[in-house]
C-alpha cells in the first residue's frame, strides 16, 4: 500500500501524482455509479443504501465514522444524502473524489427529471396523463408520511428529542417561525444538554465490534493516508474562495447577460438562498421552496408541486430535484424572446446549479473540521437534537401536502400570532383518502418498495378518474 502524498489543499481539482488509497479511484467510480441509478427512496432509502454498499458490503468506513459524517450532513443545509455521498467520495479521494461521488449522485436523476419535466409541460392536460398523476399525489403523501415515522423512530430515541421535534413543528406551523432559527435553538439546547443533563442525550454510536472487518478509512489512517482530512486556515480559505466563486459567478454572469427573461436571475437567487437557509435535508427544503413557488412567485400551483414530487419519487437521486421540476416550470410559462422548451431547460440548469454547487462548499471547507471533532460530546449532542427538530419540520410537509391532497378547498386561519391552514371538511376527496391509506398499508405493512408503491397508486388512480 502506497501512502499518498500531501494534498495541496481541497480548493484543488486534482490529485498528487501516485496518490493511491486502498480503494481504486475506478472502483469508486463505478460504485458510485451504481448508488446513482439505485437510489430510490428519497434520503432515507438513498442513506440506507450507501449503508449497505459502503459499511456493510464494502467495508469502505466504519459505522461510527460514517454517522458522524451523516449527522454534519443533516446538519447542513441541503440534501444530505447528497452531500453524505460528497463526504466519504471526499474521504477515500480528496476532492476529485467527493466531485465525482457527488456529481454521480445526481447525474441520472438530473437527465430523467429533465426528460419528464418537458413531458409534462407539454401533455400534462391530456386526460390519460392527468389521471396518472391524480394517483401519484395520494401516493407520494404516504411516502412522506411513511418517511416522518421512519426518521422519528431512529431520530427521536430520548424525551429530549421528542420535545424538540414537537416544539419544532408548533414553531414553523402555527408561528411561521424561520427554519434557520428552529435549527440553530435545537443544536444550542443539545449543547446545553450535554454539559447540565448528560444524561438526556442518547449514546454514541458503538465503535466497529471486536473482531469486524477493518474499513478502507481505517487502513487509510493507519497508513498515514488522511492528512488531508487535517484542518488547515490556509486550506479552508482556500476552499471557501474557489467553491463560492464557482458557486455564485456564474449566476452572477447570468444576471447580466442580455436578452434573457427575468425569470432566470428570479430562480437564480431565490434557490441560492435556499441551498443556504433550508436546513433538514430534502423534505425541510420542499416545505420552504414548495410555499415561496406556490404563493409568492406563482410559478406553479400546490397540485403541481405534488406532482413534481411525485416525479422525483418515481427516479433515482435526490428528492430535492424536484426543485429542478420547478425551475422548469417557472422558466417554460415566461420565457421572454425564447422558445418555452429552451427557457425551460434554462430554468431547469440554473435551479441544478445553484442547488449543488453549494453542496461542495460545505463539504470541502467544513468536512475537515467535523473529523477533527469525531467524539466531542457537545457536538454529537447539538447534532442528535437538530436531527430531532427535523422531524418536526417534515411533519409540517407532510401535513401541507396532505391537506392539499385529501381535501379540494384550504382556508388559511389566524388567531393573533398563530397561523393555520384549515380544510373544508365536506370537500374530502374520498378516492384520494382511499388511495393515500392503500399506499401507507402497501409501504408500511408490505414494504412494498417506493416505485412499485407510486406505480400501483398511479394506475389505480387513473382506473378510477377514467371510470368516473
Amino acid at each position: 500500500m502506497t501512502p499518498q502524498s500531501s494534498d495541496t489543499g481541497l480548493g484543488g481539482l486534482e490529485p498528487r501524482s501516485g496518490a493511491a488509497g486502498p480503494v481504486a479511484f475506478g472502483e469508486a467510480l463505478r460504485v458510485w455509479a451504481r448508488i446513482g441509478l439505485l437510489g430510490f427512496g428519497g434520503p432515507a432509502g438513498q442513506v440506507a443504501l450507501m449503508h449497505r454498499e459502503l459499511v456493510e458490503r464494502r467495508h469502505w468506513i466504519d459505522e461510527a465514522r460514517f454517522l458522524h459524517a451523516l449527522s454534519y450532513c443533516t446538519l447542513l443545509p441541503g440534501p444530505e444524502a447528497q452531500q453524505l455521498a460528497t463526504y466519504v467520495g471526499w474521504l477515500l479521494h480528496r476532492t476529485p473524489g467527493g466531485l465525482a461521488a457527488g456529481l454521480l449522485f445526481v447525474l441520472p436523476g438530473a437527465l430523467a427529471i429533465g426528460a419528464l419535466s418537458a413531458l409534462y409541460a407539454g401533455y400534462r392536460e391530456l386526460p390519460a396523463i392527468a389521471a396518472l398523476f391524480f394517483g401519484l399525489k395520494a401516493a407520494v403523501l404516504a411516502v412522506v408520511v411513511e418517511a416522518v415515522i421512519r426518521i422519528g423512530r431512529r431520530a427521536l430515541i430520548a424525551r429530549l428529542q421528542r420535545v424538540l421535534a414537537a416544539l419544532a413543528f408548533i414553531a414553523i406551523y402555527f408561528f411561521e417561525l424561520p427554519f434557520p432559527l428552529i435549527v440553530s435553538l435545537a443544536g444550542l439546547t443539545g449543547w446545553l444538554a450535554s454539559r447540565l443533563a448528560p444524561q438526556a442525550i442518547p449514546q454514541a454510536p458503538e465503535q466497529r465490534a471486536a473482531g469486524g472487518a477493518e474499513s478502507a478509512v481505517e487502513r487509510m489512517a493507519a497508513a498515514g493516508q488522511l492528512e488531508h482530512t487535517r484542518p488547515t486556515r490556509g486550506r479552508a480559505l482556500k476552499s471557501v474562495a474557489t467553491w463560492s466563486a464557482a458557486w455564485l459567478l456564474p449566476l452572477a454572469a447570468l444576471s447580466a447577460w442580455p436578452g434573457l427573461p427575468p425569470v432566470l436571475a428570479e430562480q437564480a437567487w431565490f434557490f441560492s438562498r435556499a441551498a443556504v437557509v433550508t436546513f433538514g435535508g430534502a423534505y425541510a427544503v420542499l416545505a420552504y421552496v414548495a410555499q415561496q413557488a406556490v404563493e409568492h412567485y406563482a410559478w406553479l400551483a400546490p397540485g403541481e408541486m405534488l406532482d413534481g414530487l411525485g416525479l422525483a419519487e418515481t427516479t433515482p437521486g435526490p428528492l430535492i430535484l424536484v426543485l429542478q421540476f420547478v425551475g422548469f416550470l417557472g422558466a417554460y410559462r415566461e420565457p421572454g424572446a425564447l422558445s418555452p422548451g429552451t427557457a425551460g431547460a434554462l430554468g431547469a440548469a440554473v435551479t441544478l446549479w445553484a442547488t449543488f454547487a453549494p453542496c461542495f462548499l460545505w463539504i470541502f471547507a467544513g468536512a475537515p473540521y467535523v473529523e477533527a471533532l469525531r467524539g466531542n460530546r457537545g457536538l454529537r449532542a447539538a447534532l442528535s437534537s437538530i436531527t430531532a427538530a427535523v422531524v418536526g419540520v417534515i411533519s409540517n410537509l407532510s401535513l401541507w401536502f396532505g391537506l392539499h391532497v385529501l381535501f379540494r378547498e384550504v382556508a388559511e386561519r389566524r388567531l393573533g400570532p398563530l397561523r393555520w391552514l384549515a380544510p373544508e371538511l365536506a370537500s374530502l376527496d374520498p378516492v384520494s383518502a382511499a388511495l393515500c391509506a392503500l399506499a401507507l398499508v402497501a409501504l408500511l405493512r408490505f414494504h412494498l418498495g417506493v416505485p412499485a408503491t407510486l406505480a400501483l397508486s398511479a394506475g389505480l388512480g387513473a382506473l378510477a378518474q377514467l371510470a368516473g
